[in-house]
């Protein structure tokens, strides 16, 4: 998959609320959709004026594109559901990984892991071993450069 680039990191970085969360889900099941189309669909009770508002937010975080339709907008995501999950799991580790307590949190990440599943920490260590040789492939190939 290629590195996703948020257009606002606060975007990814702040929690959703449950509304934006709702918003964002209609917009994925419809594909497209304008404020008048979610509320309409019934799956949000919310006002016109606080999903139009909702749905502004979304756009203003990079989360939401729109396109002028009638005297409108119309609303598609700028990301999947998986690539936001992608984006929100990088942007977490990045912040812990630019603590100045990086290897107690890299030994809590280990803790975790292998307290949830033996197994993961095996896939764990299978990870980390492919990035180190696609590290050195790369590195080699530098050099012959």
């Amino acid at each position: 998959m290629p590195p996703l680039h948020p257009p606002h990191s606060s975007a990814i970085s702040s929690q959703l609320g449950p509304l934006e969360k709702k918003v964002l889900q209609a917009v994925w099941t419809r594909g497209t959709a304008t404020v008048r189309e979610v509320r309409e669909d019934g799956t949000i009770w919310q006002t016109y004026p606080t999903i139009m508002t909702t749905m502004d937010r979304l756009f203003k975080k990079g989360l939401l594109d729109r396109v002028p339709d009638g005297r409108a907008f119309r609303y598609s995501a700028r990301h999947t559901p998986e690539e936001l999950e992608h984006l929100a799991a990088v942007n977490g580790v990045r912040q812990l990984l630019e603590s100045e307590y990086v290897s107690l949190h890299l030994s809590y990440l280990v803790e975790a892991v292998s307290a949830q599943d033996k197994k993961l920490l095996d896939e764990l260590q299978s990870l980390v071993e492919r990035q180190r040789a696609q590290l050195k492939a790369q590195l080699k190939e530098g050099e012959r450069e």
